[in-house]
């Protein structure tokens, strides 16, 4: 009987998530594991223990979208998690990449960044490998450079972490991300690559994958404190490239008139005169 283990393992990861008080249940006695007890899935999914023990065993049955759907509501999953479910429990065993995502950006989009001289921006691909990126980019943080990994550097490098307000927000988003990115294709030499050497090197990625969040990258809005111009209030926009697997055009913008529009101005003009 073939298995799919990465369903199981997000079953059971996101099993441990959920405290029984928030899916209304009493709970009681003393719990050897965090969350919510097998049984008690089953029953909020309306399914028999001994199915959702299998489910969660990976064993390849092909569960309805119905029980998926209860499966998700028990586990108080959000729509991109949800969808995330539905995904895994396709199995897919195909590997997202072919070589096609680290052969960099198109003349357009190369064209597009040459006139993009007033704000920080690059093109990333699923796994956050940089694929082009503009002087102001880099100027903005070094593992924007052309080549380098910007999640393996946030993690690792100290630097990254005393860039950020809320490195650990960003870390987790980063996270959350990356899975989103990869969605049910996880066999995957180059994620498991990016995986393995993370989960070694630094405990706190550890602990954020092990929780298997699944959150799409969006826009929001951060305060980096910059070593040559200081603290930076800066939007960030994440533009799919369309006909393209999965790459992202980055841009990171100030409010106009601001402060920290002066300072991105400043270090611009470093750029121009590095003395």
């Amino acid at each position: 009987m073939t298995t799919n283990p990465a369903f199981g393992q997000y079953l059971q990861a996101r099993r441990g998530l959920v405290r029984p008080e928030d899916a209304g249940l009493a709970d009681f006695g003393r719990r050897r594991v965090p969350g919510l007890r097998r049984e008690e899935v089953a029953g909020l999914a309306g399914i028999s223990v001994d199915y959702y023990v299998r489910l969660e065993q990976g064993k390849d049955h092909h569960p309805s979208p119905q029980i998926l759907d209860s499966l998700a509501r028990a586990l108080r999953l959000d729509p991109p998690s949800t969808l995330h479910l539905h995904r895994l429990a396709q199995g897919s065993s195909q590997p997202l990449s072919n070589g096609a995502d680290m052969a960099g950006v198109g003349v357009g989009m190369s064209y597009l960044l040459e006139t993009l001289t007033q704000v920080p921006a690059f093109v990333q691909d699923r796994y956050m490998n940089v694929l082009a990126a503009t002087p102001l980019a880099i100027a903005l943080s070094p593992r924007n450079k052309p080549g380098t990994n910007v999640l393996r550097e946030a993690f690792l490098d100290p630097a990254e972490q005393q860039l950020y307000e809320d490195w650990e927000q960003v870390m987790e988003e980063a996270t959350a991300g990356l899975r989103a990115a990869v969605g049910e294709r996880v066999n995957d030499p180059q994620l498991e690559k990016l995986v393995e050497e993370l989960s070694h090197r630094s405990a706190y990625f550890l602990q954020l994958w092990g929780r298997h969040d699944v959150r799409p990258k969006v826009a929001g809005k951060r305060i980096l404190h910059h070593p040559v111009v200081g603290d930076l209030e800066l939007f960030h926009e994440k533009l799919s490239v369309a006909g393209t697997d999965g790459h992202l055009l980055v841009i990171h913008h100030a409010e106009p008139g601001s402060s920290s529009e002066a300072s991105l101005q400043k270090l611009s003009e470093t750029l121009a005169d590095p003395k």
